[in-house]
Parts: structure tokens; sequence; C-alpha cells
């Protein structure tokens, strides 16, 4: 006992001699029977063993994590301590002394230091260069001794005594600039170089390239926007994963716009000029870095240019929140009065779907590209996270290809997240993050009507496709998937085709969204211990993560961009023990997401979208819940860049002088009905600050207040005290008071001198002011009203409100929410329309001062019967039209079958009740003379589709042709025939086979023939514009346009002619009534100097633009 010894491991190479090694370890005996401690690295490869040391590397942390081994059920505590070391040349050993500065830098350099798990920052190492050695040692503390276990460290020195130059000093974007790197020395060896490259802030580094060889060629981004300069930082790293970094002289780079506009322009034409283009041929050669570099070069042009475009359509009038999504943290950019002519506002959206396709066409490359080591995973995060930043240049191609790339990239760093440096690991995951809140922002830009729909995206959901007439499951035969709700206009199905594969797509990516920033997380929380944070805060997006305690998220405020935050109170309750260790991760995105509702009532899409969650060590989610008297408090901005419109004014002094009345109030009516629950904001802004006034209102009908009769659900008097900065009155009736209503009507009088004096100056007066006398205003006033929600994502991925309460500070800018539990919050906004005052409409509805509108109804509703009727007449008739009729003159050995349908034409005349035979040619076999005929309905009349079933002995292989013709024995005008087209399908195999004709079968007309053979034909033949035209216009007219499809509704459409008639109507009387909302507010407009959009003669301004 209390005996030391030494042991000694002599080890020398078998094949060389000269190479030994000496391993000591020293071993004291002791009485006291203490548990085993076991200590190890977190990122094993980050402590590469060295005889009795541990290799660390003074540009990274040290995250260590210790083990009780035994029984360790009594631990009381546990403490970390460290020493730096001193070596004695003469006895061989080394000399340890306590690191006396742990308290001062608590939490700044060192953390968990009374945790199993312990770190320290590279600080320590960088602020001592001086000490070579290091240990850190760890204490438990039990009931009746202690235990104790440490790691020694020595430091792995970087590489030294070398340089970096590069040439030339001025270049381009498209210059091939030359790095050279020489007498660098490590005693690990070299392992790569890297570039990074900045121009204003050294923090906002952009990951250039790597190389295993000291000799390179890189191509360079543009340097700084005024001076071109570019600044460049080499990281030379040992095997080992030392860094030593290098500043190299700063250059000179322009933006090759020659380049990149070649590029778009070969992008327009021939295939051959975009294969000759040379940047095209470098992307093709499959080079990591080489497309890296060009993927990244061109996305900051791209960029820059996005950028650039949009001030200009904003200094030209256009609102940039209809064509863009701010960054975060951004300001206003208010537009002027300068009209824009028409020729900028195409240029901008030439120029808006170029840039998209070079986007499109520039993602395909990244697709393939190894992801095996963290230069690979660093490199492409970077390039994505460039090329995925214009989020209104993004087709739903490039987003469907940048998200399964952002999440292998994912998986990839998950799978080495413990090889790597959490220097590494927090960069990638930085680009990473940008790259996902990039893809969801872009994917409900078009849904949330903030960005414009792309040409590509439009031309590839509305493309005609080939088997409309006969794939009945087909998206295209259903209209109701792409309507909005009653219209079923053309230009609204079109429109609907693009929302409906983009809802589509958001669903996916919201879905893969989550799956990312899951991976993310998890890999930051292997790397972070408690009390650190990992804070991503870039123009894109916002996310921090920190490692605490459960107990010290009491009265604890989490901040984000601008004024955004969430302040948790000092009581809730969650499903853990205070003292439990939990990860918070705090996110901020531009846009919040439109949800999977089809009908989105929220008003989302002005909001900012924000996200606190809390889980444990394994990655569950652990539930916060507090009181609604204590609630957690959300501050939600918008986006900067709303459009706030000018007040309304109330002409009410005219109408004491136009006609006598016997209103007390003037009233006004706001529409609530809401599947989700809003707040009312009502400012009223007197023009004449010394008024005071009566202000009543009451759900769903209006209120009533006189000496005999008080229907009120509120009121309260404005006085010139609570005028606000602004000279405005406010009132507001949170989300919890509307709840369940569909309307309020509030009233407004001016008080006489006595009730001003009464109200206005004695505040003890608990009663309003009644009287029976009419309204009698001295001064007009305006009006502007405004709502707002507070909205949370359930599981579903639908906003709701429940639960969920609007402050009373909120405001055009942001909205102050109060929830009982944490997940994903967004806000709405909405300025109302003008209002209709209903009192003034039925005090006024006689017949005799409404002529014009009760006989223009009463017309309209006779006609509406006359077409109903019509209309149901005619569906009973499409009824008996359907069906696929076997031909008679099937054998009924035959088993082999074919489904035949036939195209006749719309033009006069074109039916036929002539007898019409054929033969079909095929390469295995020929049908005999067979007959279309049906006993049950007439066929082949004007406009018929039939549908006839044939079977033969066998297969016709792939089929020829078809010889049809008819014997002309229908009567007069029926003899004759306009055949459009004749599709053939194998049942059996689903082939199908097209016969275009668009011809006629007659004597009397075209060349006489009553007999043709139709050849099978080609895609070039299908794709023929005379052939597709004919398509479209026969689909427009009798089944895209909503008032003709009433007479010429295809029979095996779903959507009866009484439906759409019944649409049509409602449609006419919705815009008759949205003229009455909007009446004179044209006038109004003309005479603000709001920023204008001016086409030739017209002109839109912003109010325009807001009201729709």
């Amino acid at each position: 006992p209390n005996q030391t010894y030494q042991f000694m491991v002599y080890m020398e190479n078998r094949q060389n001699s000269s190479t030994q090694a000496t391993g000591y370890v020293l071993v004291t005996v002791g009485t006291i029977d203490s548990q085993m401690i076991a200590v190890g690295c977190v990122i094993w490869t980050m402590c590469t063993p060295n005889l009795e040391f541990q290799l660390v590397n003074p540009t990274t942390q040290v995250a260590l994590f210790s083990l009780c081994i035994g029984d360790c059920d009594n631990i009381q505590n546990t403490t970390w301590n460290i020493y730096q070391g001193t070596t004695n040349i003469s006895s061989n050993s080394t000399q340890w002394t306590l690191f006396n500065q742990m308290n001062i830098y608590e939490n700044i350099w060192f953390f968990g230091w009374n945790t199993s798990n312990f770190t320290a920052l590279n600080q320590l190492f960088l602020n001592n260069p001086q000490i070579n050695l290091w240990r850190f040692q760890v204490i438990y503390g039990f009931t009746l001794q202690a235990s104790s276990s440490a790691l020694n460290f020595v430091i792995n020195h970087p590489p030294i005594n070398g340089s970096c130059s590069i040439s030339p000093y001025n270049g381009t974007t498209s210059t091939s600039f030359n790095i050279s790197c020489s007498n660098w020395f490590d005693e690990d060896g070299i392992k790569d170089y890297s570039i990074y490259a900045w121009t204003a802030d050294p923090q906002e580094r952009t990951f250039i390239s790597f190389s295993s060889v000291s000799i390179f060629q890189v191509r360079l981004p543009s340097g700084d926007d005024q001076t071109s300069l570019l600044h460049l930082i080499v990281q030379i790293r040992d095997t080992l994963d030392c860094i030593t970094e290098y500043n190299m002289s700063s250059i000179n780079v322009l933006p090759d716009t020659l380049g990149i506009t070649n590029l778009l322009n070969n992008l327009q034409s021939s295939s051959n000029a975009l294969a000759n283009n040379p940047t095209i041929q470098l992307l093709s050669s499959g080079n990591q870095n080489i497309i890296g570099q060009i993927v990244g070069c061109l996305s900051q042009q791209s960029n820059k240019m996005n950028s650039d475009a949009i001030d200009q359509a904003v200094s030209s009038g256009i609102p940039a929140a209809s064509i863009s999504v701010s960054q975060l943290g951004s300001t206003t950019s208010q537009g002027n009065s300068t009209p824009l002519n028409a020729t900028a506002l195409i240029q901008y959206k030439k120029d808006l779907n170029s840039h998209a396709n070079l986007r499109e066409y520039l993602m395909t490359f990244t697709t393939n590209l190894d992801i095996s080591t963290s230069n690979n995973i660093k490199l492409q995060a970077s390039s994505l996270a460039q090329l995925t930043q214009a989020t209104n240049q993004l087709t739903r191609t490039a987003l469907t290809l940048a998200l399964d790339k952002c999440y292998q990239l994912s998986l990839a760093l998950y799978s080495i997240v413990t090889r790597i440096s959490y220097e590494d690991v927090q960069i990638i995951t930085t680009q990473l993050i940008q790259c996902a809140t990039n893809i969801l922002t872009a994917v409900n830009g078009p849904l949330q009507q903030r960005t414009d729909i792309l040409d590509l995206d439009s031309s590839r959901a509305t493309a005609f496709p080939t088997d409309y007439d006969t794939d009945l499951e087909s998206a295209w035969s259903n209209p109701n998937l792409f309507s909005d709700g009653n219209d079923f206009s053309w230009e609204t199905i079109q429109k609907g085709r693009n929302t409906y594969y983009q809802k589509q797509l958001a669903n996916q990516v919201t879905t893969k969204v989550n799956q990312i920033l899951s991976l993310l997380t998890s890999i930051s929380n292997i790397q972070l211990n408690i009390g650190q944070n990992l804070i991503i805060n870039t123009s894109s997006t916002f996310m921090s993560l920190e490692t605490v305690s459960m107990k010290s998220l009491s009265n604890k405020q989490v901040q984000q961009v601008g004024n955004a935050r969430i302040n948790i109170p000092k009581n809730f309750k969650s499903n853990i023990s205070d003292n439990s260790t939990v990860s918070l991760r705090s996110r901020m995105e531009p846009l919040a997401p439109l949800g999977s509702l089809k009908i989105q009532t929220a008003n989302t899409n002005l909001s900012r979208s924000i996200s606190l969650s809390v889980v444990d060590r394994n990655g569950n989610e652990v539930l916060i819940n507090t009181d609604s008297t204590d609630p957690i408090e959300i501050i939600i901005p918008r986006d900067p860049n709303v459009i706030i419109p000018s007040m309304i004014i109330q002409n009410v002094t005219s109408s004491i002088d136009s006609a006598p009345h016997n209103q007390l109030f003037s009233f006004h009516y706001i529409n609530i009905t809401n599947t989700l629950s809003v707040s009312v904001h009502i400012e009223i802004h007197p023009l004449e600050t010394n008024i005071s006034y009566l202000f009543i209102y009451k759900f769903d009908q209006i209120p009533q207040l006189n000496t005999s009769i008080n229907i009120i659900d509120g009121w309260t008097v404005f006085c010139p005290f609570n005028l606000t900065n602004e000279s405005m009155y406010t009132y507001f009736i949170d989300n919890q008071q509307t709840s369940g209503h569909q309307s309020i009507i509030f009233g407004l009088r001016e008080l006489n001198t006595t009730e001003n004096n009464d109200y206005c100056f004695n505040s003890s007066t608990l009663t309003p002011p009644i009287t029976n006398e009419r309204f009698n205003f001295t001064e007009n006033y305006e009006v502007r009203i405004y709502t707002s929600g507070c909205y949370y994502l359930d599981q579903n991925n639908q906003w709701k409100s429940d639960g969920l309460t609007v402050g009373r500070n909120t405001n055009y800018y942001e909205t102050q929410c109060f929830s009982t539990h944490l997940t994903t919050f967004s806000s709405g906004f909405q300025i109302l329309p003008q209002s209709v005052n209903w009192n003034y409409v039925f005090a006024n509805a006689d017949f005799m001062r409404n002529k014009t509108i009760y006989l223009t109804i009463i017309c309209v509703s006779v006609i509406y019967i006359i077409l109903i009727i019509y209309a149901r007449w005619k569906d009973k008739k499409d009824l008996e039209k359907l069906g696929v009729t076997p031909l008679p003159d099937n054998h009924q050995s035959d088993e082999y079958l074919y489904e035949i349908i036939v195209f006749t034409g719309q033009r006069t005349d074109a039916g036929t009740n002539s007898n019409v035979h054929f033969v079909i040619h095929g390469d295995d076999d020929t049908t005999r003379i067979r007959t279309f005929s049906d006993p049950h309905r007439r066929i082949l009349q004007r406009g018929g589709v039939d549908a006839f079933v044939m079977s033969v002995p066998k297969s016709l292989g792939l089929l020829n042709c078809i010889r049809i013709w008819h014997d002309n024995t229908g009567k007069g005008s029926s003899s004759s025939w306009f055949l459009k087209y004749i599709i053939i399908r194998d049942l059996q195999t689903m082939e199908k086979f097209y016969f275009i004709s668009q011809r006629w079968f007659a004597v009397e007309k075209d060349d006489g023939k009553i007999e043709r053979i139709l050849p099978v034909a080609s895609e070039m033949e299908k794709s023929n514009f005379s052939y597709v035209l004919s398509k479209r216009t026969y689909y427009s007219v009798s089944d895209g346009h909503l008032w003709f499809s009433i007479f010429s509704r295809p029979p095996s459409n779903q959507f009866t002619r009484v439906q759409r008639c019944t649409c049509c109507f409602v449609l006419f009387f919705i815009s008759m009534f949205l003229n009455i909302m909007y009446y004179d507010l044209s006038n109004q407009a003309k005479s603000n100097n709001s920023a204008s959009l001016s086409v030739g003669s017209l002109q839109i301004n912003s109010q325009q633009i807001i009201i729709g």
C-alpha cells in the first residue's frame, strides 16, 4: 500500500530498428476502494494518441466526456480541473500546475465545468501559445470518497514556415487564377490547401476550393461592388487536421458580364451553341472543384443582377412585396411615384425567367458529385446556398433537385460528424440551413403571392396531356382540383393547375426540410455542451441552438432578428425534471408557409415565421405548457415592405345636407367571417383634432343605443387626449372576443359640448352618453380597419388559432401573440376594404329609388331559370352518350380486345347516319371488315366522342394503318361525315395508336372521297400545330370556358351544365357586389401620391394592388 510503481513499455519497429518508442504509466497503490472513472474525447479524431499524451489541435475546441464505471449511485458532484504542464528534462518528468482562471472564463471558454461532459474552446490554446502540455482532470465526489481521472494532451503544432501567392492580381470571374504554396512544413505531413474569399466582413467567408497539391488553379467570385477588391485566405491543414491560416495578397476581380450574358443567350438558342459555350464545357468536366467554383461565381453574379432588377422595379413603382421576399434584417424599400412603362415591366419578367432557366440548368450539374469527405460536403453546401439565394428564380424542378441534394449532404454530414472538427460542422450546418430555408421560401413564394409564377413552371403545369381524351382519371378531367371556389373560368383553371402542382411540391418540401433540420440539430447537439450555443444569422435565415438546463428557461428571452423574440414566463410545466439538460432550437424564416389547406384564410403572406422547440438528448420533443394567465409572449414581425394604404374618408357632413335622416350613429360594417379567429384594429382620424366621439359596437347585428334600447357589446369615448402621435383614435378587439362571430358593426357619433365636458374631463363616468337626437358631425373623419391573427402549425401542416391570443401591442409591422405552448408561429394581417353601410342600404331600399337595380336582378334571375332548365335537359341527354359499346359484329370466341375512340368534328353537318366500315392493318394480322354500330343510341354525331370495344382472334401487333369508309346511305346532309381522329388502345398492353384525319368523307365536299387510309401518327404528327390547335380549341371552348361550356360540355366531364350555369351567375352577382364595395375608391387613389404602374393609358397604383 501507498507505493508507486512505474510501468514502462518499449517498442521497436521490426523493419526499421531506428524507429523506437517508449511509454510510461505510474500506478499508486491505495487502500481506498474508489470507483473507476473513464475519460475520452467526443470527437475521437481530434484526440490522436501520441505515446503517453493525446494530440490536440490548438485551432479547434476540445470536447470531453467522462463515465463512472461500477457502483455510481452516490455521485454527489462532478468537477473539472485544467493543468498546465512543463517538462523537467533532467528527471524526464512533467510538472503540472493548476490553471487558476477557470472561474473567470466559465461559460466563455469553458462549458460543463460541473457536469460529466466538459468543453474547452480553442481560445484556451490560442491565448496561451507558450504552453505545450495540458491536462484535463475530472473529479467525481461520492458520499465517502472522491475518484478522479485525467487525459494529458500535447499541442499538435500547425504547418509552419511557408507562404502562398496568387497570379495574376487582376482578372474577372472567368479568369483562371494560379495559387502556389511553397515551403510549408509539418511533422505529420500536409494534407490539403483550402481557399476562402471575402469582401467586407471576414466572418462571412465563402469556401472556394480545396486541393491536395500545393500548386492549383481557381476561379474566383467578383470583389467588392465599389472597389472590386477580393480578400483571400489559404488554410493549410496537416494530416491530423491542424490548420494554419495564411492571408494572401488582395486582388481585383470584376464580374464577367459578357460571359454570363452569352450563357443566358445560349440557353435560349440551339443545343449546339450551348455545347460550345466554354463555361458549359468546364461544367461538363465533372471536376468537383471546377463545378463548385463556376456555380458559385455564376450564382453570385445572378444574385447581384436579381437584386439590382428588384431595386429597379421598386424604384419604378412596383411594390417590393409583390415581386420578392425581403431578407431578414432588411429595411423598407419604398417605391416612388415614377410610373413604370410596359417595356420595363416586360424586361423585368424576361430577365427573371432567363435567370430561372440558368439556375435550373446549373442545378443539374450538382446532383451526382461525390460527398464522401468534409471538403466535398462543405464546397457543395456553399454552392447550393448561393444557387438558391434568389428565391424568386427557382423553378419546381430546381427546387426538387436542390432539396434532394441538401438532404443527401445532411445525411453525409451526420455519418462523419464524430470525425470532423466543430468548426467544420458549424460552417457546413450554416450553409445547409440556408439552403433548406431558401427552398422553403421559394416554394411558398408563388403560393403566398409574393413572387411571380415562372414561365417554365406555368408551361409545364398547363401543357396539354396527350391522353386527355382517353385517360378518365387524368387530373385534367377534374376541374375541381384547379378551381378557385366557384370560379371555373379558363384563366382560373390554368392558374389553378400551377398552384395545384406547387402545393404538392410545398408539402414534400415541408416534410423533407423538417427531416433536414432534425438531422442538423442532432449533428450540432453532438458537439455542443451545456451553456454553449450555435447561432446562424444570415440574410436568408436565423437559427440558434443552445444547450441549457430546464430550470434556466424560467424568464428566458429568446431574441431573434430585429424585434422578433419569444419571452418564456417564470412558471411553466414540462414533462421532464428541472435539472435535465435540453437543447433549445429557435428559428426564424423570411416567409411563413401557406399550409396545407386548399382555401387559405390565414393571410400569412406578409408574415415571418418563428419557431421555438425544446428537445432532450435523445431528440424527443419536450412539452412546455403555461397557464393562460401567464402565457408565452411571441413578437412576430412582418415583411418590412408591407404596404399600408391611406385611410378612407367618411363624408359624414354631406349626409346632413343632402337628405333628412333619423340615424343616431354613422355605422360601419366589418366582415370577420373566417375559419381562423382574428383581432380587429380600428383607426379613426378626425380631420379636426379637438373633436370627441362616442364609439359603440355589436357583433353580428346593428348596435342600438338610445333612451329606450341598449343593445351593444362595447363602447368607449374618444377624447382628444386619447389621440396617438399620428393624431388617431384606436380601438382594439382581440381574437378571443371575435371568435364565433361573422361581423362587427360599429357606430360613431360626435359628442356635443356638454357631453364632451362630462366625459372627457370626468373620468369617473361608467355609462355611455345617451341621446335620441340624430347624429350631427361638424367635420369629416377618416377610417382604416385591419385585422391580425396569431397562428401555429399543427401536425397536419395546417394553421390553427386555438389557444392563441393577439395582443394589443400589435401594429402594422409586427403582431404580439400570447400562447400556452411552443411550436411554429406566424401572424395574419389584412387591410379591410371600404365597408358597406347596411343601415343606409335598407333605409333606402324601396323600388322607386332603385328601379335599375331591381330590374337588373329580375332580368338576370329569369335568364338564369331559363338556362337552368336547358342545362338540366342537356345533362340528361349527355348521360345517354356515355359508355363503351361492344361492336355488334364481335365473335364470342375472340378474346383479344381493342378500344376504339372516334372523334367526330364540330363543323356544320359533321355527323353522319351512313354506315361506317373499317379495316385495321397491323404487323401481325389484319381485321376483317368491321362496322361501327350501336342499337341503343345514335353515334358519329357532330362533336361526338364514341367509344367501342372490338374483339379479334389474336393480337394485330403494332398497328400500321386503318382503312375507313362509309356507304353514303344517310339522307341529305347526314350522308357526309367529318372525322377528326381515331385513337385505338390495346387493352392488354394499354398501348395507344393515333390516326389523324381532319378530313371530310363526302362526295360533295373536300376532294369528294368517302374512303381513306389513315396511317398511324408519329410523334411529330401528334405535335403538329394544326392537331394541337384543334385539341386545344376543342378543350378551351367546350370545357375550359365557363360560359361557353354550358352549351358544349363534354359528356364525360363530371362538372355538369347545371353546376356551370350556377357558377356563372354566382360570379356575376359577386362582381356586382365588389363594384359596390370599391365604388369611388379609384378617385381617391388618383388623389394620393402613391406609386403607380402605368401601361399605356392604364394606371394601377399600390392601393389598387392591395385591394386586388
